[in-house]
This record gives C-alpha cells, sequence and structure tokens, in this order.
C-alpha cells in the first residue's frame, strides 16, 4: 500500500453542514457552513469559519450573535441553497419556507424546522487568511420535543441528519458502536456488537448474491 503526497488541504471528513442564522428581525439570514465544531466543554464554546466577503460576515460582526441549526434529510435542499446563494439578494427563509424563530435571548433567528438550534455569543473573531474564525460561547440549546422518547431522553440520532464530506452531502448510516464501547465489559455490549456485526455481514452477504446474480443473466 503507498500513499499519494498533495498538497496541504483541507481533507478532515465528513463534518457537519449547518446552517448558520444570522441578522435581526428586519433583515434575517441563512448561511451554509461546514467550517464549524466544538472547541470547549466548560464552558460550552463552539466556532464557525467565513470568509469576510460573505453577507453574513458583517450581520455576525454587529450583533455579535448566531445561531447554528444542526440539518436534516428534510433540509437537505434548503441546506445546499442556502450555501449557493447570497443575502444580499434573496430572501432565504421566505424562499426556502423556512420559520424564523425569535424565542431566544439573543433576538438572532433560529429555524425552527431544525431539530437543534444552538446560540451563540461572539467572543473574538480571529483573521485566519481566506476565513475568519467567529469563536463563540453557546449561550442555550433548543431542541424539537417531538424528538423526546418516554423516558425524557431527547434521540438525537432519530432526526435524519446529514453530513457533507469532499462536496457531497451524506446521511447517516447505521450505528456501529457507542462511546467507549472498546473498553467495557459485560454480556450486552458484546451481544450488541455481534449482532451488529452480523447484520453487517448479512448485508455484505446480499449484496454479493446480487451482484452474481446480475453476472449470471449476464
Amino acid at each position: 500500500m503507498k500513499k499519494q503526497k498533495w498538497k496541504a488541504g483541507n481533507m478532515i471528513y465528513p463534518l457537519p453542514a449547518v446552517m448558520v442564522s444570522c441578522g435581526t428581525v428586519e433583515k434575517p439570514n441563512i448561511i451554509t457552513i461546514a467550517w464549524t465544531g466544538t472547541i470547549c466543554t466548560n464552558p460550552a464554546m463552539t466556532y464557525v469559519s467565513i470568509r469576510p466577503s460573505r453577507f453574513s460576515y458583517e450581520l455576525i460582526k454587529e450583533t455579535g450573535y448566531f445561531v447554528i441549526n444542526l440539518t436534516t434529510k428534510e433540509l437537505l435542499r434548503a441546506t445546499d441553497y442556502c450555501g449557493v446563494r447570497s443575502g444580499r439578494d434573496h430572501d432565504k427563509f421566505s424562499e426556502m419556507q423556512l420559520t424564523p424563530d425569535y424565542e431566544n435571548e439573543s433576538g438572532c433567528p433560529m429555524i425552527l424546522e431544525s431539530p437543534v438550534s444552538i446560540e451563540c455569543k461572539v467572543k473574538q473573531i480571529m483573521p485566519l487568511g481566506s476565513h475568519d474564525m467567529f469563536i463563540a460561547e453557546v449561550m442555550n440549546v433548543y431542541v424539537d420535543e417531538n424528538y423526546m422518547d418516554e423516558k425524557g431522553k431527547f434521540q438525537l440520532n432519530q432526526t435524519g441528519l446529514i453530513a457533507y464530506s469532499h462536496g457531497t452531502y451524506l446521511e447517516l448510516g447505521q450505528e456501529l458502536g457507542t462511546f467507549g464501547y472498546s473498553v467495557k465489559k459485560g454480556k450486552k455490549i458484546q451481544k450488541k456488537n455481534k449482532e451488529s456485526e452480523r447484520l453487517n455481514n448479512q448485508k455484505t452477504g446480499e449484496k454479493s448474491r446480487k451482484r452474481n446474480k446480475k453476472s449470471k443473466k449476464r
């Protein structure tokens, strides 16, 4: 096995494809961003990196707030659209039939259709080159009550989340394990992992049989 050497570039995939809402009641906007993530747990801190030429850049700089809205399969078209159209020329909330929700502390619009909206306050703007990084503290997290189970647990992975990888949007696939499973002991953990392995092998076998059938027909 041999690897090719490429020039320096961002190849950290997959990434979340989030819709960042910003602005005010009079001038709301949405920008789709993949350069985002967690940078601290306590206090809860996050970031978004934006080119200074983007319309949303000045909106966030002026107000000092933005909202990270997680995206789903149902929001896929809107997610893509808000990343290729400028708020200078388009009312993205209206055109994508999204609902601005201002029931928060900052008055920054949230996207009601998103299962999770993370309200953020800018703490620092760091110029890096092509992009500036907005480092922010998480003020509040708003979740869709429709995904709360009977025990009061929020089922985030049941919302149909999507990811972005190398120019392509992907839906999240089958669960492969839970955090820490590799060092946990117990029959339940072993049974769950064996069942996941069995299902994966079954799917692989079905795909192989289908390919063989097609090959015979030819």
